[in-house]
C-alpha cells in the first residue's frame, strides 16, 4: 500500500470526549498519493488498551509503535494496522501516577529503542519485549515527547505536571554517550518538542494550564496566558533564544511539533490553529485558522455537547468559574477541541494536519499553505455500533507521524537554503 499510495499518515486516535488522556487506543492510518490525489484510509481501535497517544514507525517502515496512556508497549503492522505485539510495562516498573506512561520513544534501528517507564529509561528489542535493560534516570517528573537531536548522540524531552508534585517547567536531555541525563529548568512546562534538522538545538513549546480548584493538576483547564517556544543548545542545556506571544495569539494547548529549517511549525488542540514561527528572527510568525467559530452549533453540536459536560465534569462552575472561562477565551467560543496532528513530508513540499474536534485530515502546501485536500473522516459509531447516533462522533486524533515516499529526501526551498 505504501508503494501505492507514496505517502502514510498514522495519526494516534483516543476516542471520543475532551479529555484523550483517558479513551480509547486505535490508530488511523491515512495514505495518499500526490500525483492522482488519490487516498485511502484504516482505522483501528484495539481492545485493552487505553488512552492511544502517539504513534512512531521504525525506520524500515515495518511496525508501528502506538503510544499511550494505558502502561502499555503496543505496536502495529504499519501497512495494515493489525495488532503486532504488546506488553505491559508494569512488569518493569510501576509508576506513580497513571499519567506516566510510555506515550513516546526513540527508534535507535529497525528493532531497538527506548522508553521512559517509571523513573527511569528502557531500552527494548521488539523481537524480545519481555526482556528489557534499564538505562538510566530521566530526572523528570512525567517525562512526555521523545525526540532525537541531529547528531544522533542528545535524547531530548518534554515534561508533563504531575497530579502530586505539581507544576514541571522543566525538559530533560539524555546523552547517550555519558549515559547522563540533565534537567532542564524553564519558566513554564513544555510538554512538546521539536530538533532542528541540521544541529543539536531543539525547540520546547509551553504547555500552559492551570489547576483545578486551585490545587488539583490531575484535572486542569485551559490557561488563557501567554505562550513560549524555547530554543535549547542540547550540549549545554542553555536557552539561547525564545518567542513569546501575548495570550490573544491563538496559541495555546500545542500538540505536535516539527520544523521545516526556515520555520518552527505547531498545531494547537485549544485553539484550532497550526503556528508556523520563522526561525531566521524567532519574533514573527504566520497561522493556519481552523476555528470554526461560535456559530459552528449545527454541524458540531454533539462534540460541543459532550465539551461542556465533560468540562462540568471535570471541575464546578461555582469553584472553577475562572477556567470555564478561560476555555471560552483558548476556544474562541468554539465548544470543540482542535488540530492534534500536524507533520512535514520528507521534502518540505506537504503539511498533513488532523483536526480532532471537526474530525477531518486535511493537506495543505507547503510553503504556500494552499489547501490541497481535506477529507472528512467517518464517525466513531462506524466502528463501535454500540453507541448511539446522537453521542459524540470524533474519533479522537492526537499526535502523528507521516511515512513519505520512498526515497523522498529534503528538498529545500530556495528561502530554506538560503537560512542554512
Amino acid at each position: 500500500m505504501l508503494r501505492k499510495y507514496g505517502y502514510a499518515f498514522h495519526v494516534a486516535l483516543d476516542g471520543s470526549g475532551l479529555n484523550g488522556l483517558d479513551g480509547r487506543a486505535g490508530v488511523c492510518v491515512f495514505l495518499y498519493d500526490a500525483a492522482s490525489g488519490d487516498h485511502a484510509y484504516k482505522v483501528t481501535y484495539y481492545d485493552g488498551i487505553a488512552g492511544g497517544h502517539a504513534p512512531s514507525v521504525d525506520p524500515g517502515g515495518r511496525i508501528g509503535f502506538l503510544g499511550n496512556m494505558g502502561q502499555h508497549l503496543l505496536f502495529y503492522d504499519a501497512a495494515t494496522a493489525e495488532e503486532a505485539n504488546r506488553v505491559s510495562t508494569l512488569r518493569f516498573e510501576i509508576p506513580d501516577t497513571t499519567i506516566q506512561s510510555s506515550t513516546h520513544l526513540i527508534w535507535l534501528d529497525q528493532a531497538e529503542f527506548i522508553t521512559s517507564i517509571g523513573e527511569h529509561f528502557w531500552k527494548f528489542d521488539v523481537n524480545r519485549l519481555g526482556k528489557a535493560e534499564r538505562i538510566a534516570p530521566h530526572g523528570l517528573k512525567v517525562p512526555h515527547a521523545m525526540k532525537r537531536t541531529a547528531s544522533g548522540r542528545y535524547i531530548v524531552y518534554g515534561g508533563m505536571d504531575h497530579p502530586e508534585y505539581g507544576e514541571a517547567k522543566e525538559v530533560g536531555i539524555f546523552d547517550t554517550v555519558t549515559g547522563s541525563a540533565r534537567r532542564v529548568r524553564l519558566p513554564t512546562t513544555c510538554w512538546h518538542l521539536a530538533c532542528h534538522p541540521d544541529l543539536d538545538v531543539f525547540y520546547a513549546i509551553s504547555f500552559r494550564v492551570r489547576p483545578g480548584d486551585g490545587h488539583d493538576w490531575q484535572e486542569w483547564g485551559m490557561a488563557y496566558s501567554r505562550e513560549y517556544a524555547y530554543e535549547i543548545d542540547a550540549e549545554t542545556g542553555q536557552v539561547l533564544r525564545h518567542w513569546s506571544a501575548g495570550r490573544e495569539v491563538p496559541a495555546h494547548i500545542n500538540s505536535d511539533v516539527c520544523v521545516s529549517g526556515t520555520e518552527l511549525i505547531f498545531c494547537t488542540g485549544g485553539s484550532q490553529t497550526v503556528v508556523l514561527i520563522d526561525l531566521d528572527t524567532m519574533a514573527t510568525h504566520r497561522l493556519i485558522d481552523e476555528n470554526p467559530g461560535p456559530f459552528s452549533l449545527s454541524t458540531n453540536s454533539r462534540q460541543a455537547a459532550q465539551t461542556v459536560i465533560d468540562s462540568l465534569a471535570r471541575g464546578s462552575v461555582f469553584t472553577n468559574a475562572d477556567l470555564h472561562t478561560a476555555a471560552l477565551q483558548v476556544s474562541r467560543g468554539a465548544l470543540i477541541d482542535g488540530i492534534y496532528a500536524c507533520q512535514l513530508s520528507a521534502d518540505h513540499s506537504l503539511l498533513f494536519t488532523a483536526n480532532r474536534g471537526q474530525n477531518h485530515i486535511t493537506i495543505y502546501d507547503y510553503p504556500s499553505l494552499e489547501l490541497r485536500l481535506r477529507v472528512p473522516m467517518p464517525e466513531l459509531q462506524e466502528f463501535d455500533p454500540r453507541l448511539s447516533s446522537w453521542s459524540d462522533p470524533r474519533l479522537g486524533f492526537h499526535h502523528s507521524w507521516l511515512v513519505s515516499p520512498a526515497g523522498q529526501h529534503t528538498n529545500p526551498t530556495t528561502e530554506e537554503a538560503i537560512h542554512r
